[in-house]
């Protein structure tokens, strides 16, 4: 069996998608994307597809080995992501042409179950109790949401405020035997984080995500030890040596992305490391079917897993939604806030060939927004 062909479609909303087919008519899915840089990334696996095609498709580990360290400069988010995608399609041939699901692959399930979250409240999170509360009518048992929107560099005692408000109107409408995740998302400086985990700590979130931006790793054993919140990174994070600060620093929670750091591959690597450090994994992912696929794999098979991100209903999916490219919707028909393990061979979904295709025509050009304060300078978003 070899790689005949390796096809990349660029689809609502925000997505891209990988097609990998074998000689004798196997084919698998990836889904290798920088949000906001997708026909950066698209034109990475272009270059990356020179190398593949005519292999075996079961190397998996000596073609992320070489996809990754094969060029002198490696590294960094577009490569990473190319890789990524290609690595999910690869797991996805292997389990097929095997006819088993990824998870066996991994060594087998751990779990039969898997918990997912849903988001709430958008970028500037508003109308938080109805929304948290319409989830827990459809059965979630997990909410994440930001903090707040433009941050300034510190705080006003109002602003400081109404972070706590909107947490505790996601905890008035959870109960106690739910929980809520906090997003900071790199907006808070590390001075602000401080006294904004401390205000929200009564009200237990289940852990605070990235309280600051990734290259202020060197801060994170100061944020640990003054707060009793659990705190977790790594959407922005790109492999095992990334990781590695932030679990010294005592972070609770890693959060690689499948479709940035590397793919199934390395996640699994990232997971283990993590497991040293007594730190779980929750798998970032408001992205599409094919990473969320790939991400339970993962999840159905690690013994450190904590909750899993998902992107029904995210408020970035305007014109196309986590359903949309499937065949068969039920492997994210998730009952009481789980999704199910099957034994569907490969990732476990029927990705939708025709519709790819169809969307690919079209295409989009998806952008993050820019944001500035007040003054006119720049804020993160």
């Amino acid at each position: 069996m070899k790689i005949a062909r390796v096809e990349t479609f660029l689809v609502p909303p925000r997505w891209l998608f990988c097609r990998i087919e074998t000689d004798d008519g196997v084919v698998g899915w990836g889904e290798p994307v920088v949000e906001g840089r997708a026909e950066v990334v698209r034109s990475a696996v272009e270059v990356l597809a020179e190398y593949l095609v005519g292999q075996d498709p079961l190397r998996i580990q000596d073609h992320w080995q070489v996809l990754s360290k094969g060029g002198f400069y490696r590294g960094g988010p577009v490569l990473s992501s190319a890789v990524a995608g290609i690595d999910q399609a690869l797991w996805d041939i292997a389990g097929r042409a095997l006819g088993v699901p990824v998870h066996t692959l991994l060594g087998g399930p751990v779990r039969d179950t898997v918990r997912v979250y849903a988001w709430v409240g958008g970028d500037e999170p508003d109308r938080i109790k109805e929304e948290v509360t319409a989830q827990v009518e459809a059965g979630f048992t997990a909410v994440k949401m930001n903090a707040a929107g433009r941050t300034p560099p510190i705080g006003s005692p109002a602003e400081t405020a109404a972070v706590v408000d909107r947490v505790a109107a996601a905890r008035e409408a959870l109960g106690p035997h739910r929980d809520v995740a906090v997003d900071f998302h790199g907006r808070f400086g590390a001075a602000n984080a401080r006294r904004v985990l401390q205000a929200i700590a009564p009200l237990h979130p289940l852990f605070v995500e990235e309280p600051v931006l990734p290259e202020q790793a060197h801060l994170l054993p100061g944020l640990v030890a003054a707060s009793s919140v659990p705190l977790a990174t790594g959407e922005r994070l790109y492999g095992r040596a990334d990781f590695l600060p932030t679990l010294t620093a005592g972070v609770a929670v890693a959060q690689p992305d499948l479709s940035h750091a590397g793919g199934i591959s390395e996640v699994t690597r990232i997971a283990s490391l993590a497991e040293t450090f007594g730190a779980h994994l929750a798998p970032h992912c408001p992205l599409g079917p094919i990473a969320l696929a790939a991400s339970l794999q993962v999840a159905f098979a690690t013994p450190n897993f904590l909750i899993q991100e998902q992107s029904r209903g995210i408020h970035y999916n305007k014109d196309a939604d986590l359903l949309s490219y499937l065949v068969d919707t039920e492997p994210f028909r998730f009952v009481d806030g789980q999704a199910h393990r099957t034994g569907v061979p490969g990732l476990g979904i029927a990705v939708d060939e025709d519709a790819v295709r169809a969307a690919d025509r079209s295409g989009h050009a998806w952008r993050n927004p820019v944001w500035r304060h007040a003054d006119g300078s720049f804020a993160e978003w």
